[in-house]
């Protein structure tokens, strides 16, 4: 990224994906003028799919004094994402495919904490993504303390049991027997614009397969049904667990592909994530400050 001028800059990105689930990645490799980094403004423009390049979301990867690189991500919107699974996974890609280090396995700075991504063959990645968060207050609902387990919650849609799982950002897992667009579109963002969590939530729609294979559909916090979501397909396998609806390792079935998550059912132990990640194409644009 440089600096052409106060009024803009040019922006060098990368157009990313995980399993459908899209990012602009760009990154500073040092001290920049603040007008040459975008933030939540420049995001809305950018990751809008009729006037910008379109996406999910914008990683902007910066220096860290605490881990190989800082990770900073925008929803389209331009909120911020505490963490993103299928994001962090790109950002090991683009890491790897730009030079920036030939590691193997990367820590990154999060505003969830550090996440260790591991590369596997075949443009797989593994992600260690810490233990989930359970308890009611931490996720966070208005729930004071406890765990959220197939909670009654009522909106416009109807009644749905939910059960909360933070995985550095907030989800609301929901069993189904089908997965409509009704529930992704329309349950979707009551559930997750519901006061019963103040900070919003992702949610995710499950219909259990077997002990070892789930199909999800998925509205996230920010931008509406995505084709994934890594941290809700986390969310998804701890609450099956919990639940007893499935075993410690799970294929996760997404619009976009497959993920792979592991949980040992300890509280304390991470949550792996396996998945791959792609390069949709490449190219330059002006933002302005």
């Amino acid at each position: 990224m440089s600096t052409e001028s106060r009024a803009a800059c040019t922006l060098d990105f990368h157009k990313m994906q995980g399993c459908g689930n899209d990012f602009i990645v760009v990154h500073a490799e040092g001290p920049h003028d603040g007008a040459a980094i975008p933030g939540a403004r420049q995001a809305r423009a950018l990751c809008d799919r009729r006037l910008g390049i379109g996406a999910d979301g914008l990683i902007v990867i910066t220096p860290s004094k605490t881990a190989d690189h800082r990770v900073t991500i925008y929803n389209s919107d331009g909120s911020r994402a505490e963490m993103c699974g299928n994001g962090i996974r790109c950002c090991a890609l683009y890491v790897r495919l730009l030079g920036l280090s030939d590691k193997a396995s990367l820590l990154f700075e999060t505003d969830a904490g550090p996440v260790a991504v591991e590369t596997r063959a075949n443009d797989l990645f593994r992600v260690t993504m810490g233990p989930p968060i359970l308890d009611a207050g931490k996720i966070p609902t208005v729930q004071p303390s406890g765990r959220v387990v197939m909670h009654e919650l009522a909106v416009d849609a109807g009644r749905f049991f939910v059960t909360a799982v933070s995985m550095g950002n907030p989800h609301a897992v929901v069993y189904a027997e089908e997965l409509s667009d009704d529930l992704a579109l329309r349950a979707g963002p009551a559930i997750g614009l519901h006061p019963f969590f103040p900070r919003k939530t992702n949610v995710e729609f499950v219909k259990v397969l077997s002990r070892s294979e789930l199909r999800m559909r998925v509205w996230e916090r920010g931008c509406g049904e995505t084709l994934a979501c890594g941290t809700g397909a986390c969310a998804a396998a701890v609450a099956g667990i919990l639940t007893g609806r499935n075993g410690n390792a799970v294929t996760v079935h997404l619009h976009g592909g497959d993920l792979s998550v592991e949980w040992s059912g300890n509280e304390t132990s991470p949550v792996y994530l396996t998945g791959p990640a792609a390069v949709s194409f490449q190219g330059r644009t002006v933002i302005a400050p």
